[in-house]
């Protein structure tokens, strides 16, 4: 679907019929409104705060739905004591989704391990835990997560290679040409159209999550309800 049907979508359900009575919201609000709605929405999804609670790939729905965002990152790895952190990080990161490696001694290798993301807090409680604790032989660690930093924990016991994150990355926001960019803050003007990543019948789903937040911007209950309403019953 492209900007301008996005647009005139967004209008058409914030005007009543025949009135006219909201047709003097910018272009620019109506842009900002969208790029917002995309990770408000993408947020209940993986979550799994919607109507039919289901959260990050417990349905095919899930999956198909959120499948657009997922992305793989290799990733630097630097020994330190104990574990193996990330020295690089994607910008347009989201949501972690998992870490893959290759591990490594100095008689085998091991290419794939089962890993666990855990709480820093526990960590030094983990690592002492015969059952948990990162383990060459049976290919299973943990990982933590601290300041945008990977951490897989090796007790020393095995080298870390070919470390790939995948994840999900922010949605891309949409931008009009000849319209102002409302993220530039200097008035900039869009010289070209970028479009939404999603398939149609979430954009759907989008215009409706748009109309709810203008809708409250502009205390217009009655259209804040509807579109509440119409963006879940659909999700």
């Amino acid at each position: 679907m492209n900007n301008l049907t996005i647009l005139l979508k967004v209008e058409q359900r914030l005007n009543k019929i025949s009135s006219n009575d909201y047709d003097n919201i910018e272009k620019w609000k109506i842009i900002e409104a969208f790029n917002k709605a995309m990770p408000d929405w993408c947020r209940r999804q993986l979550h799994g705060t919607n109507t039919h609670r289901t959260g990050d790939e417990q349905s095919k729905r899930r999956i198909d739905d959120l499948q657009v965002l997922l992305r793989n990152h290799p990733l630097e790895m630097k020994k330190e004591d104990c574990y193996y952190g990330s020295e690089n990080w994607p910008d347009n990161y989201f949501e972690f989704k998992r870490v893959s490696f290759k591990g490594k001694t100095d008689c085998c290798e091991r290419p794939k391990f089962v890993t666990y993301l855990v709480e820093e807090a526990n960590i030094d409680i983990l690592l002492r835990d015969h059952l948990k604790k990162p383990n060459f032989a049976w290919g299973e660690t943990l990982l933590t997560l601290m300041n945008n930093t990977v951490k897989v924990w090796t007790n020393n016991e095995f080298a870390v290679e070919n470390a790939f994150l995948t994840y999900y990355k922010q949605p891309t926001r949409i931008e009009i040409q000849g319209v102002s960019n409302p993220y530039d803050g200097n008035g900039v003007i869009s010289t070209a159209d970028v479009e939404c990543e999603f398939k149609d019948d979430i954009i759907e789903l989008l215009i409706d999550e748009t109309v709810k937040i203008i809708s409250g911007d502009i205390e217009y209950m009655t259209s804040m309800q509807v579109a509440d309403k119409s963006v879940e019953d659909n999700n």
